[in-house]
């Protein structure tokens, strides 16, 4: 028989054997198979070898068939999974899988889930050992590196047989939807911090107020940075330590959110995108916000409006703005502030703390930037917040070693007293302005909130 036609006939029935059953032959099957190849060079010594070598083919092509009848079948395994259904940004989430063996023989299985895109698996996959009709769970973490919706179809097995020649894959239908949010456990975090007076620990101080509103709010222990005039005598004896009354501060006011969405926040910081630090620092401090009785809104755009959450105040409204930005992503498109700053005129005529997020790399960007936040000025009080680029500074602070590594100083302090002339232009016609790098964000930007209520800008 011809040998290319057999390699063919061989070839075409492991084909059929993983299109149909998704079986395929292991690394130690294929050293095996170039025995035979080995052996047929015995050949040119003489024909009365050929019976020999056609007994070792004949005999290794029968045990890689018994071993083949060996391979477990579909209907022994099954599997689920169990997640919940919302996650958070760069934040483990776990998830737990649940493997049944129904036959009567040990299994050696190994396990992998269906992780989607843009998210990882620790660990990615799980070797078990099932007794006779038995089942077992594993539990991995799941970190999500973009958000978004994401759907989880099957959970994979691969088995093997007995002697271990064959592989077999499996995968058993496990459908679970997986929607990724900001980071939200910062919000537990700071609630949890403010019950305690710990917000120092995350950045954030106590501003000291200039004036005084006249609403009781609670009593609390008394702190060096207190005035000494609302200490509450009564309960600091009742008490057996220093106790002052807090007063709450100008309610019902308006905080507006405009998040840029185009070209300037496609840059990444600690593996995340600018557009994600926004969105994690804006729901931050929209939580403060709303637990002080304000409202909130929020505004994307990049070359159209993309989504808007009027301004509304209660717990309920974090829902809203959860929503509204989970599924946002930034885009290669120059941003329209015209159109963003006419949207807002039209949808916000009441007095409000515009906050426009965003960052400014060249003349053409910072003017319009600067433009529109300066025509804002006694209507609303507009804060800009631009972001830094970790590579440009660093190349500024570097000592410079030899004449490129000088230039690109030199070209990146240029760049850094550009941007400071830009931000002090904007701040001498009356906008607030904030230059932090991303991932420092969420402090600076909740202080600068709450020293505008202290000091009744609003």
């Amino acid at each position: 028989m011809n040998p290319l036609l057999v390699l063919g006939l061989i070839a075409l029935a492991l084909a059929v054997l993983a299109y149909t059953k998704q079986i395929y032959p292991h690394r130690i099957a294929v050293v095996l198979g170039l025995f035979p190849a080995v052996i047929s060079v015995g050949l040119i010594l003489g024909p009365q070898w050929t019976p020999w070598v056609i007994g070792f083919d004949a005999a290794l092509l029968g045990l890689l068939l018994a071993d083949l009848v060996t391979v477990p079948p579909r209907k022994w395994f099954d599997a689920q999974r169990e997640l919940g259904r919302i996650a958070s940004l760069q934040k483990p989430h776990p998830v737990k899988l649940t493997i049944g063996n129904r036959s009567r023989r040990p299994m050696q299985i190994w396990v992998r889930d269906d992780v989607p895109e843009g998210c990882h698996a620790n660990p990615e996959e799980f070797g078990l050992r099932l007794p006779p009709r038995s089942r077992s769970s594993v539990h991995y973490e799941l970190e999500a590196l973009r958000r978004g919706a994401f759907q989880m179809e099957a959970v994979y097995l691969r088995v093997k047989s007995r002697l271990g020649f064959w592989r077999r894959y499996l995968s058993f239908p496990a459908e679970n939807a997986l929607n990724v949010y900001p980071d939200m456990r910062q919000l537990r975090e700071y609630s949890l911090l403010a019950r305690t007076d710990r917000l120092s620990l995350v950045g954030m101080r106590r501003v000291r107020r200039i004036g005084q509103d006249n609403e009781f709010e609670r009593l609390r222990d008394y702190t060096l940075d207190d005035n000494y005039k609302h200490i509450d005598w009564r309960s600091t004896a009742r008490r057996g330590k220093l106790t002052v009354k807090d007063f709450q501060v100008n309610q019902s006011q308006r905080v507006l959110f405009l998040v840029d969405c185009g070209r300037m926040m496609t840059n990444t910081a600690q593996g995340i995108s600018l557009l994600d630090h926004a969105l994690n620092a804006m729901l931050m401090l929209s939580y403060v916000a709303l637990n002080k009785g304000d409202s909130v809104g929020l505004l994307c755009f990049a070359d159209e409006i993309q989504r808007f959450v009027p301004p509304q105040g209660g717990m309920n409204q974090m829902n809203q703005l959860l929503h509204a930005s989970f599924d946002r992503f930034p885009h290669l498109v120059e941003s329209r502030y015209d159109q963003a700053f006419l949207y807002l005129n039209s949808r916000c005529r009441k007095r409000s703390l515009v906050i426009l997020i965003t960052n400014v790399i060249d003349e053409v960007n910072s003017h319009q930037v600067g433009s529109y936040l300066i025509r804002l000025v006694g209507r609303h009080l507009p804060l800009g917040v631009l972001l830094r680029d970790h590579s440009m500074f660093d190349a500024a602070s570097v000592q410079p070693g030899d004449d490129r590594s000088l230039f690109q100083a030199a070209a990146a302090n240029e760049i850094i007293a550009w941007r400071r002339g830009v931000l002090a232009d904007m701040e001498r016609q009356g906008v607030l302005a904030l230059d932090v790098f991303p991932e420092q964000m969420t402090a600076p930007l909740v202080n600068r909130y709450l020293e505008i209520k202290a000091r009744h800008l609003l």
